[in-house]
């Protein structure tokens, strides 16, 4: 039986920390591509705990954060199995950094995590747009020779 969630008040109120449902994906040397995985997390007076799975299974959460500098560090402790460490920054779309499993020979990788009701900021692409320049119908005077002479140019605006 889960334990009832805890009081809204106890809950962190900075918007870089909600609690709820997050998602995001690890990367790893030796699989190549992102590796997806859904988490439960409760942010409260810079404990930070939750649940969540993964390819490689079930799992929970248990670490700190730290509200003026962003910093975060964590367990993600899979269930019956191995423990990985967690270390990142949350700037304001998600938390990024490294893991790290001190396995026979050490495996290290990258991860980034964000609260589902932000959607995913890695499709976050800067967009350029240019306006076309336009016309502008200017009459012209030119002096040839000593002689005036009328002319129209388009110049763009």
């Amino acid at each position: 039986m889960n334990p009832s969630p805890p009081p809204i008040e106890e809950l962190e109120q900075d918007s870089r920390f909600p609690s709820g449902p997050w998602k995001g994906f690890f990367l790893q040397p030796v699989l190549k591509g992102r590796h997806w995985m859904e988490l439960n997390l409760t942010f409260r007076k810079g404990t930070l705990t939750g649940d969540g799975k993964d390819w490689v299974g079930e799992f929970l959460f248990r670490g700190r954060y730290d509200v003026e500098s962003g910093k975060c560090w964590w367990t993600k402790q899979y269930i019956g199995r191995h423990a990985i460490a967690y270390q990142g920054y949350n700037e304001g779309k998600g938390i990024w950094g490294t893991w790290e499993w001190q396995h026979t020979t050490p495996w290290r990788g990258g991860f980034h995590i964000w609260p589902v009701a932000m959607g995913d900021p890695t499709l976050h692409t800067l967009k350029e747009e240019l306006e076309e320049p336009r016309s502008l119908d200017m009459e012209t005077i030119e002096v040839s020779e000593g002689v005036l002479v009328e002319s129209a140019a388009e110049l763009p605006m």
